[in-house]
């Protein structure tokens, strides 16, 4: 296995961080996670933009796309696959052990692991922790996951595979690593970014080809929507068919089926939708 660090291709096994990366001590940075198939990344335009975005709300200095680029491209020819996850990530680099950060320029890492599809279906549960709306975070798509391991575990032991956040005024906000769209009277609606969840990017896809409305929603609008599907980067388009327990009918519905339909037909039509 191959893997990118700090502007070359490394064997996995031999390639080295410190131990006082601002990444690995403070969770200082952001990452990006691509669907790879065949040699190819979905979306990896939108996903560079995002990583710049993130980064800059961390107070990083931009990373350089065009090595970004050609990191993942040569990952991608380095380790043939038919499907993959492609990670990129960026942290602050070697810094002292504290909230500091030091002086060394940022660490950039981008490895690809094989994986499996996802199945059509899948089942959700709520957890009583919040997303703050309001934080330094919200939005950002940083290295500081630990809220989702705990949350995500919850969701193993309950049979699901996903856990879903309310924020700190009740409100719908998001998954560990999804966002979420209901049906609610037929039509489909999934929290704005206001709500404090990641501007994912198969989320804004399936906005823009399945038409949803982005519309504040309290976090009880799941125990009566009509449909529920997720959305991410490795998921696509996934139905949910029980939630909290309930169950939600014949999952995929129409409303879901049709902007799985539509995601797969665009998606494979334009590999890198700008």
């Amino acid at each position: 296995m191959k893997i990118w660090l700090d502007g070359e291709l490394r064997d996995a096994d031999s390639a080295r961080v410190s131990v006082f990366d601002h990444g690995l001590t403070v969770g200082d940075g952001v990452f990006e996670t691509l669907k790879a198939e065949n040699g190819r990344a979905f979306a990896l335009t939108r996903h560079l933009h995002r990583l710049t975005t993130s980064a800059r709300g961390l107070g990083l200095p931009d990373p350089d796309l065009d090595e970004v680029r050609h990191a993942c491209e040569a990952v991608l020819a380095a380790n043939p696959m038919p499907f993959g996850r492609l990670r990129i990530t960026y942290t602050g680099g070697r810094s002292p052990l504290s909230s500091d950060r030091g002086d060394d320029r940022p660490t950039l890492v981008v490895a690809v692991g094989e994986t499996t599809r996802r199945p059509d279906t899948t089942a959700t549960i709520t957890v009583p922790w919040t997303r703050n709306e309001r934080g330094a975070l919200a939005g950002l798509k940083t290295t500081s996951y630990a809220e989702n391991v705990v949350a995500l575990a919850r969701a193993g032991q309950q049979g699901a595979s996903e856990a879903l956040f309310g924020n700190t005024v009740g409100r719908l906000c998001e998954g560990t690593g999804t966002n979420v769209f209901v049906v609610l009277d037929g039509e489909l609606h999934t929290p704005p970014l206001e709500s404090g969840c990641l501007a994912g990017i198969t989320r804004a896809l399936t906005v823009e080809w399945a038409g949803a409305k982005e519309t504040d929603l309290p976090l009880d609008a799941l125990d009566r929507a009509e449909e529920i599907f997720l959305t991410s980067s490795l998921r696509d388009v996934q139905a949910v068919t029980r939630h909290d327990g309930r169950q939600l009918g014949d999952a995929p519905g129409p409303v879901t089926a049709e902007a799985m339909r539509i995601f797969a037909e665009r998606s494979a039509a334009d590999f890198d939708p700008r």
